[in-house]
């Protein structure tokens, strides 16, 4: 149920998925390339994050948007659109990594470099890890701002942001570390560094932008006419 009805089709919402895909799949690509180290340590645990860190908590930030805005029914296929577009890279990662290279490429670059930074992309280890703690952390946090905002009648924006973070970027880190480090493509050493280096930038991502995000979502709201509020919905994946 909306408590108001758009005035036309979307003018955004094309938009906002086209650059939700691509911040997915150019973090997963990151976070197969490089391990980035902050140089201390916290507790005794080192500091260390992957690649992806730097560029996915955005899509949690979009995430929020969207289900703000256009409610959680129109979240969810953008999720499970972004969902299409990281099986899809990952294929054709694998089938680039397993067709004969070229001489000369090789000669200069080479099978074994493309193994070690792009390889992890099209891994079995790295993709189920990516996608299932993609799919627990998105729906986890999407459901609960949906909730959220129900519950507090649209008030209190940053509380359902941020708090919908919490949970959803602790479960996808969680379930993308232990996968990954389950299937060997990280030392279960970095388990702990990983976890919560990952966890403590993806929330400071979620504060530091959250002005932003009122801006946004203040704009989406006035220029598509909508503010969707999931009242009496089944929170059905599918």
């Amino acid at each position: 149920m909306s408590s108001e009805k758009p005035r036309g089709s979307p003018k955004y919402l094309d938009l906002i998925t086209a650059l939700f895909a691509v911040i997915l799949v150019t973090s997963n690509v990151a976070s197969s390339a490089k391990i980035v180290s902050l140089g201390f340590s916290v507790f005794g645990v080192p500091l260390a994050f992957d690649g992806g860190t730097l560029l996915f908590p955005l899509s949690y930030v979009l995430g929020d948007v969207l289900t703000e805005v256009y409610g959680f029914y129109a979240a969810r296929r953008v999720i499970w659109i972004g969902f299409a577009c990281l099986a899809l890279s990952a294929l054709a990662f694998f089938v680039l990594q397993i067709l004969p290279p070229d001489p000369t490429w090789e000669s200069y670059a080479g099978s074994a470099a493309y193994e070690t930074i792009l390889g992890g992309m099209s891994s079995g280890g790295i993709v189920i890890a990516s996608l299932a703690g993609y799919l627990a952390g998105e729906f986890s946090n999407s459901i609960l701002l949906s909730k959220i905002k129900t519950s507090f009648r649209g008030s209190f924006l940053w509380i359902r942001t941020i708090g919908s973070s919490l949970v959803g970027e602790l479960l996808d880190s969680l379930v993308f570390v232990t996968i990954a480090s389950l299937a060997g493509v990280f030392g279960w050493d970095l388990f702990l560094p990983l976890v919560l280096t990952n966890y403590l930038l993806k929330l400071s991502v979620e504060v530091i932008v959250t002005p932003a995000v009122y801006l946004a979502v203040r704009f989406l709201k006035k220029r598509e006419g909508i503010d969707v509020y999931d009242e009496g919905i089944t929170y059905r994946l599918f």
